[in-house]
């Protein structure tokens, strides 16, 4: 069977892809076991003189190899490859050409330990001491004499490298390291009484990739297996430390993505935020930041409790349980609440018994003799609850300019549904409440809540809405329907809500919240006319807000008819057409 290693050579490629020294890329508790793949250079040092460290006269071989996890610092290291070595002597009339495969075992020390540098480090130095199996096909002359031999030879291997950690499963490493066979004959020389052992040697000069096998279990998938993982359950994309922990860049325990001030340490009560005054109020958000206040007053003190801000008060020392105006001065007591003036009765009918819209509400009683409705509602028609929803939702997308009463144009299909529904309820009237948060001056908040209120109207009323139906109404910070110690909470209190009620009754949204705050500004300035209605030729251009005027009296019914009454029928009401809701003051 001689040379049949060398002449069968195309049965052993596939062994070369089984073969090559070394993975490097640190196998872990969890992924016990590397596979890699590798390219060498190989150059001879024997009787024919030394290659070494000459890689133009290099010859090549290629391999795998299998790592297995022991330790932090050690791993068992098995390898195989498949190459040639040659060399010739033109004087002696000597050459050869001998192929080779070699297998071998052995212990692989780490630095990358722990403790001399980190298991995960990017550069991760090692040595290797490994003992093996050499086996050889050699064809060679001497003095042109043809000397073939196949023989195998113990092998003794010893080498150095550094791996490449490119990522949790993947290395890119170099290695050189020397083979030393044991009374190997790799060259054919034989010379008399020649007992040294090593004459025929070899360096090999590596470099390849390895791949770890299996997956660890890392239930979050921030790359740190679960053994390891300090904070399991991280989100998904968070950055994290060698421990599994979210990045905290400013050290305050609260993780960056979390933290609303990443770059300064705060406490977890504000997200990360700092309080300097420990008021509860972050610095960012505090209006006095160097002293302590109340959170409902953007952090700012308030000595006597009026809820007017040390700063804004010009009466500083007001008793407990006075009434104070924006400037936190006391104001006068208001006047009695006058009643609500009766409804200028019908004049009689000429016929007690004429029923005008055909209700079964007698006209002399009906408040609503030309709409059919029924006499619970005073013979009016009800408003469809689609309808007050609709208007209750129209408050969310109601949009302004910042700290202004203009109008955005968004606000325009609402405001235009709304319109439509007063057309389809003649005989109900629209009460405008202006609202905002308490952030700011509390003067300017009143002042700002009408003048928005009054912005509604004017558009409203340039859509051919008699104006005497569309009272405003404006209530600043007095009304907030959630707290204003949240931007989602201030967001819900500037609002202008839309309420209808019939003509004639007591407004509705002094019926929800009361009258209008003492010290309310009468002038407002709406930031833009309003559009003209299609069906008017022109509208008056409104430079200040009238005050609410005195509630008409119930319209007077026409004459009766004589007409063969019908029953009501229902027609379809108009719906708000919602827009975007656009973040505002």
């Amino acid at each position: 069977m001689k040379h049949t290693l060398l002449s069968d050579r195309w049965l052993l490629l596939p062994l070369a892809l089984l073969a090559a020294p070394r993975p490097v890329q640190a196998q872990t508790p969890e992924r016990h076991t590397s596979f890699g793949i590798n390219l060498s250079a190989l150059q001879y040092q024997g009787d024919y003189g030394s290659d070494y460290w000459k890689f133009d006269r290099s010859k090549y071989a290629g391999g795998i190899a299998i790592n297995q996890y022991l330790g932090r610092g050690l791993d068992l290291s098995t390898q195989l490859f498949y190459g040639e070595l040659s060399g010739s002597n033109a004087l002696a009339r000597t050459r050869f050409n001998t192929t080779l495969i070699n297998a071998n075992a052995g212990l692989k020390f780490k630095l990358n330990n722990g403790w001399a540098l980190k298991e995960t480090a990017f550069i991760q130095p090692y040595l290797l001491a490994a003992g093996g199996w050499t086996y050889t096909s050699r064809i060679g002359w001497v003095d042109n004499i043809r000397s073939d031999r196949d023989q195998g030879y113990f092998d003794v291997f010893g080498a150095a490298g550094i791996n490449f950690r490119l990522g949790p499963g993947v290395g890119l490493f170099v290695q050189t390291g020397q083979h030393l066979p044991l009374d190997a004959n790799i060259d054919g020389v034989n010379r008399p009484n020649d007992k040294d052992r090593w004459d025929d040697r070899f360096l090999q000069h590596t470099v390849g990739l390895t791949f770890n096998l299996g997956q660890a279990r890392d239930e979050d998938g921030d790359d740190v297996a679960d053994s390891k993982d300090r904070c399991p359950g991280t989100p998904t994309g968070i950055l994290v430390d060698d421990h599994g922990c979210p990045l905290d860049s400013d050290r305050d325990g609260v993780p960056d993505y979390q933290d609303q001030c990443p770059d300064q340490a705060g406490t977890a009560e504000l997200k990360g935020c700092a309080d300097k005054d420990g008021d509860g109020v972050s610095d960012g958000d505090d209006a006095c930041p160097d002293v302590a206040g109340k959170p409902e007053l953007q952090g700012c003190p308030d000595a006597d409790n009026d809820g007017v801000p040390d700063q804004e008060d010009k009466c500083a020392d007001t008793p407990a349980g006075t009434q104070v105006d924006p400037s936190g001065c006391p104001v006068a007591e208001p006047a009695p609440a006058q009643p609500a003036p009766e409804p200028t009765p019908a004049p009689a009918k000429p016929s007690a018994t004429a029923d005008t819209d055909g209700d079964g509400v007698p006209d002399a009683v009906d408040r609503c003799p030309t709409s059919a409705g029924p006499a619970s509602n005073k013979g009016c028609p009800i408003v469809r609850p689609e309808t007050r929803k609709s208007l209750r939702e129209a408050t969310r997308f109601i949009s302004f300019e910042p700290n202004r009463a203009a109008l955005l144009p968004s606000s325009h299909a609402t405001l235009d549904g709304i319109a439509q529904i007063l057309r389809d309820y003649p005989d109900y009237s629209l009460s405008i409440a202006g609202h905002t948060d308490s952030k700011g001056p509390a003067a300017f908040n009143q002042r700002l809540s009408r003048e928005r209120a009054a912005a509604a109207r004017s558009y409203l009323a340039g859509q051919g809405i008699a104006e005497e139906r569309l009272q405003l109404r404006g209530y600043g910070p007095a009304r907030p329907i959630a707290p204003n110690t949240t931007e989602a909470g201030r967001a819900k209190n500037r609002r202008v809500e839309f309420d209808l009620f019939l003509t004639g009754d007591r407004n509705a949204a002094e019926v929800k919240y009361g009258k209008e705050p003492t010290g309310a500004p009468a002038k407002a300035q709406p930031a833009r006319p309003a559009r003209k209605a299609p069906a008017r030729t022109a509208v008056r251009s409104k430079t200040a807000v009238k005050a609410p005027t005195k509630r008409p009296a119930a319209r007077k019914p026409a004459p009766a008819k004589a007409s063969t009454a019908k029953a009501p029928v229902a027609k379809p009401k108009a719906t708000v057409t919602p827009q975007k809701a656009s973040p505002k003051r």
